[in-house]
C-alpha cells in the first residue's frame, strides 16, 4: 500500500488553480493588469484548467486507492449488504 501521486498532485493542482481562479474573478474589470496578454484573463483561465486537472486527478487517484482495497467498503457501498 504506497502512495499514489497523483493525490498529492491533485491537491496542489487544485489549491493553485483555485487560488488563481479567485484572483482572476476579483481582478477581472482591472484591464491594466491583463494589458500584456492582449486582454485576456489568463489567471482565470488557466486557473480553471489547473482547477479542472486537479479534480481529475484527485479523484482518479481515489478511485484507484478505493478498487486496491478489498477491505474497507465503498463510500457507495457502505448502506448496501445483509442488515443484522
Amino acid at each position: 500500500m504506497g502512495l499514489d501521486i497523483r493525490i498529492p498532485l491533485g491537491l496542489i493542482f487544485l489549491i493553485t488553480g483555485g487560488l488563481m481562479s479567485v484572483y482572476g474573478l476579483i481582478t477581472r474589470g482591472n484591464a491594466a493588469i491583463y494589458e500584456k496578454s492582449m486582454g485576456i484573463n489568463l489567471n482565470l483561465t488557466w486557473g480553471a484548467i489547473m482547477f479542472v486537472f486537479g479534480l481529475i486527478m484527485f479523484l482518479v487517484g481515489r478511485r484507484k486507492k478505493w478498487q486496491d482495497d478489498p477491505v474497507s467498503p465503498r463510500p457507495w457501498e457502505r448502506g448496501a449488504g445483509p442488515h443484522h
